[in-house]
C-alpha cells in the first residue's frame, strides 16, 4: 500500500525525475485540467478539481510520513491537483463572455502554467506561509495559493475585454 501511495503521490513517476519535478508534475497537472475541462460540465469539473485536492492533502500527508520528510521535491501530486484552479475563472465564465473555444485556447493554457511555476517557485505572502500547516495540508495549500493567484491574475484581461 505504500507504494501504491508514493506512486500517486509522486505525480505517477514525474516527481521521481531528477531536475524540476514541480515542473514535470504541473505537466501532469495540464493533463488533469484536460480530463476535467473535457467533462463539459463546469459543475463537474470543480467537483474534480475539489476532490483532487482533498486527496492532495491526505496523500501527500500520508508520503511525508512514509518518507519520513517534510515536503519532499519528489512530492508533486499537489502541483497536480492545484493546476485545474489556475483555469477555474476561464472555466466559469459564461459563454456570451468568452467563447467556448477560447476555454482551451493553447496560448492562454501556455501564460497560466508559467505564471503557475512562477508562483509556486516564487511563493509570495501568504503562500511560503502557509506550508507551515501540518501534513498533507502544508504539502496541498501553498500550491493551492499559488493556483488561485493565476486565477485572480487570469481574470484580468477577461475584466479588460467586459
Amino acid at each position: 500500500m505504500n507504494a501504491l501511495v508514493l506512486w500517486v503521490a509522486q505525480g505517477f513517476g514525474a516527481g521521481r525525475i531528477p531536475f524540476a519535478p514541480g515542473t514535470f508534475g504541473s505537466l501532469v497537472g495540464l493533463l488533469w485540467f484536460y480530463i476535467l475541462l473535457r467533462t463539459g460540465n463546469f459543475w463537474l469539473y470543480l467537483l474534480g478539481t475539489f476532490a483532487g485536492l482533498a486527496l492532495s492533502v491526505w496523500l501527500c500527508g500520508r508520503a511525508e510520513r512514509i518518507l519520513n520528510q517534510t515536503d519532499p521535491g519528489s512530492i508533486v501530486l499537489d502541483e497536480i491537483t492545484a493546476m485545474p484552479l489556475c483555469f477555474i475563472v476561464w472555466q466559469g465564465v459564461p459563454s456570451f463572455v468568452l467563447d467556448p473555444w477560447q476555454r482551451d485556447d493553447w496560448r492562454v493554457i501556455a501564460v497560466l502554467f508559467v505564471l503557475f511555476r512562477i508562483m509556486d517557485i516564487a511563493k509570495p505572502w501568504p503562500i511560503r506561509h502557509s506550508q507551515k500547516l501540518p501534513g498533507g495540508w502544508g504539502v496541498t495549500i501553498d500550491d493551492a495559493l499559488a493556483a488561485i493567484y493565476v486565477a485572480a491574475l487570469s481574470a484580468v484581461p477577461l475584466l479588460w475585454n467586459a
